[in-house]
C-alpha cells in the first residue's frame, strides 16, 4: 500500500511565535483592554466598594469618565478589525505551515472573538443596566 502524506499540520508542529497568530490576538487583547478601561468609570467604583476599598478609591475611578468615548471607539474598532481578520481574510493568504492554516486554531480564535465581544459589550453597556440592580 502506498503511503499518503497528510496535509494537516499537528498543533505541536506549529511554531508558537507565528506573526499571524500575533496579528489576530493583538486586536482581541486591545478590544478587551479598551472595554475594561471604557467601563472603569462605571463598574470600577462598584467593584472597589464591593471589595471594601472604600469610597476614596471608588471616587478616583470616576475620573475616567471623560475618556469613556475614546475607549469605546478603540474597543469597537479593535473588535471590527478582529472580526475582519478572523472571518473575512481569505484562506489563500495563509501559507501552509502557518498557524492560520490549522482549522483547530481558527475555531479557537472564533470562540475567543465571540467571548471577548460579549464581555466588551456587557462592560460597555454596564452604565445602562447596573442601575436596575442597585
Amino acid at each position: 500500500m502506498p503511503q499518503t502524506k497528510s496535509t494537516s499540520i499537528p498543533l505541536a508542529e506549529v511554531p508558537a511565535t507565528d506573526t499571524e497568530a500575533k496579528r489576530k490576538a493583538g486586536p482581541l487583547a486591545l478590544a478587551g483592554a479598551a472595554g475594561i478601561f471604557g467601563s472603569l468609570c462605571c463598574v470600577g467604583p462598584l467593584v472597589a466598594v464591593s471589595l471594601g476599598l472604600g469610597g476614596g478609591v471608588a471616587g478616583t475611578l470616576v475620573a475616567f469618565e471623560p475618556y469613556r468615548p475614546l475607549f469605546i471607539a478603540i474597543a469597537l474598532g479593535a473588535l471590527g478589525y478582529s472580526g475582519w481578520r478572523i472571518y473575512r481574510r481569505p484562506a489563500a493568504a495563509c501559507a501552509p505551515g502557518e498557524v492560520c492554516a490549522v482549522p483547530a486554531v481558527n475555531r479557537i480564535y472564533k470562540v475567543l472573538f465571540w467571548i471577548v465581544t460579549a464581555a466588551v459589550l456587557l462592560l460597555l453597556a454596564a452604565p445602562y443596566y447596573l442601575p436596575l440592580f442597585f
